[in-house]
């Protein structure tokens, strides 16, 4: 039988490969619970762990949904959000925080005051379409964000006709914005990158450009698939703040970051009868011979108990 002292080497060698080979990074997300498995924090907790970074999700609220449309929104209160983040950040140091949607200007003001307190850590906030809501509430949720995280947000991420009906609703000019109008308009609330995506372009491609007011960073061109599909938006912002977190330059992160949307919006599959969702974890997917799983006649076994207490 080994002794004591041998035990204790062999756990401290364990802790070392764990923290040798664990994540190094860390991602606070503040999301909606999602029970669709689209997006929200099921979105984010994927696509962070693709990317290998440690994901301290924090539950802002949850969506009635399912596949086809959102139906409601339910909000937590400010202060269970609060104490959720405050309390673990006390434990683990966040290397980013992800922002999506938090469902009140009362849980932006909070996120808004825990960030400012961390000055040096990077922000990413994720705008969504919330056109499925109603116009009163969209309206005092965009007021607050612009006034009270836009001036700490990183990057900005969303939709060009999201981000152009938000932040240039007067635009008279005969052509549609540009991304880099786009990025002006978001500047003025003190946004230094928006990763306007989604951008029309002709032969069913769509473009999406990284831009400061002054500049396109980069863009990345794909072709336009002909599912429509849900979740798109978290993913990607999810995945840039972790490869953000885990060391990438910027222009690289947001590269590596379409491409892994575009991978798993390649591999998308629709789990009930309305939209398609990526699949985040594709590459986890064991590539098989047909003879393994097509036409498998065997049996499991072992027979399934009914689904009813036992006691």
């Amino acid at each position: 039988m080994p002794s004591p002292i041998a035990i204790a080497e062999d756990i401290e060698d364990f802790i070392q490969e764990v923290e040798d080979d664990g994540p190094a990074a860390s991602v606070m997300a503040f999301n909606a619970n999602d029970p669709s498995g689209a997006g929200g924090l099921l979105a984010d907790t994927a696509a962070m762990a693709s990317v290998g970074v440690h994901a301290m999700p924090v539950v802002t609220g949850a969506y009635a949904r399912d596949t086809s449309e959102i139906v409601d929104h339910f909000a937590f209160d400010d202060d269970a959000v609060s104490a959720q983040a405050r309390t673990i950040l006390e434990d683990v140091p966040p290397d980013v925080f992800k922002v999506g949607f938090v469902g009140s200007p009362e849980n932006l003001s909070v996120i808004a005051s825990l960030v400012s307190d961390y000055a040096d850590v990077p922000v990413v906030t994720y705008m969504p379409d919330l056109s499925w809501w109603q116009e009163d509430l969209i309206d005092q949720y965009l007021d607050a964000c612009a006034e009270l995280l836009l001036p700490q947000t990183t990057v900005l991420v969303g939709n060009h006709s999201t981000l152009s009906r938000w932040l240039l609703p007067d635009w008279s000019a005969q052509r549609p914005p540009t991304a880099r109008d786009i990025a002006k308009a978001a500047h003025e609330f003190g946004v230094p990158y928006t990763l306007v995506t989604g951008i029309a372009l002709p032969e069913q491609f769509i473009d999406n450009a990284l831009c400061s007011p002054t500049a396109v960073v980069c863009n990345e061109k794909f072709e336009r698939f002909e599912a429509t599909f849900i979740g798109a938006g978290d993913t990607l912002s999810a995945a840039l703040a972790a490869l953000i977190a885990a060391g990438s330059e910027l222009r690289e992160a947001v590269t590596e970051a379409l491409s892994y949307l575009d991978r798993s919006l390649e591999g998308g599959f629709r789990p009930g009868m309305g939209h398609v969702q990526p699949d985040r974890l594709f590459w986890a997917h064991a590539e098989s011979d047909d003879e393994d799983f097509e036409d498998h006649e065997t049996d499991f076994p072992f027979e399934m108990p009914p689904n009813e207490t036992r006691h």
